[in-house]
């Protein structure tokens, strides 16, 4: 029987899927907040006809509590290095056995399996294994599916080669640029996981990537037309940016003779953009210490 912390304990004991993990016949091991985070995420698919790919089988444990949790529906495979995990075969599930840091492997996994509702990634926990396996399977996943990287903690460990630029957290930070990229005045990241990725959660030792290419769509301004109340912006009010662009306004609405003459206005609108930028980071520099 588990014994959780305390804290873990009072939030755990009400989980219907700590239960099934605390009965489950066959070992599986798994931090105590996780649980919390599973039942958040895969709450909406239980009793659904799913499909399920849990990376990391060990001792089968994790397989049978997935099968209890999902329900009969639910379509559980499960993929690790060791042949031994072939033998969960004979309990009804499906098992692949290769690396998940080899992409010939993937797409042999997803031509054979096809689209999937939900990825854990379980698996050895390196930066390369959890980059590899989350580009290989955000194309896979189905509109409306998750994939769920576990153990990122380890984008912190020494003995993952960390701290690095390449590890799996920064990999995910780079995702946020990706989906902030859908909106047009944002520079666009050269890759295309925004496509298919709306959102990220960023949880203690967990990233989840919701899957859905419906709702990955550019970002366009739109209004109610409802009654104006004239209200003025005040977001630089008493700011040295107020002054800038009060300036600027003078400059190209009032004196109207800049606008005949194009090179004296793009000078004019690269000071200004410089002159902000600076203003702008000077003011950013005050949040240093909450960086800390």
């Amino acid at each position: 029987m588990n014994t959780p912390t305390s804290s873990a304990s009072a939030i755990n004991s009400k989980l219907r899927l700590f239960e099934i993990y605390n009965k489950t016949k066959y070992l599986s091991i798994k931090h105590d907040s996780y649980f919390q985070v599973y039942e958040q995420v895969f709450s909406p698919y239980v009793g659904k006809n799913i499909t399920f790919v849990e990376i990391g089988v060990l001792n089968g444990g994790s397989l049978h509590m997935w099968r209890e949790y999902f329900g009969p529906s639910a379509r559980i495979i499960g993929i690790d290095l060791n042949p031994g995990a072939k033998k969960w075969e004979d309990s009804g599930f499906e098992i692949f056995i290769g690396s998940q840091s080899d992409p010939i492997f993937w797409d042999d996994f997803y031509q054979k399996v096809g689209p999937v509702d939900i990825v854990l990634d379980d698996g050895g926990h390196t930066n390369l294994q959890q980059i590899i396996t989350t580009h290989k399977a955000i194309p896979y996943i189905k509109d409306g599916g998750v994939l769920i990287i576990e153990d990122v903690h380890t984008s912190y460990f020494k003995d993952f080669g960390n701290p690095s630029k390449y590890s799996f957290v920064n990999f995910a930070k780079h995702m946020v640029d990706t989906i902030n990229s859908r909106f047009p005045a944002v520079k666009v990241v050269k890759n295309d996981y925004g496509k298919k990725v709306f959102s990220i959660t960023f949880y203690e030792s967990i990233v989840v990537f919701a899957i859905d290419s419906r709702r990955c769509f550019t970002s366009s301004p739109t209004s109610n037309d409802g009654i104006t109340a004239d209200a003025e912006d005040f977001r630089l009010k008493g700011t040295a940016q107020s002054v800038v662009v009060k300036t600027q306004h003078i400059l190209f609405e009032k004196l109207s003779f800049l606008r005949c003459i194009p090179f004296a206005k793009t000078v004019a609108q690269k000071f200004f953009d410089s002159t902000q930028w600076l203003l702008a980071r000077k003011q950013t520099q005050q949040a240093k210490s909450f960086f800390d």
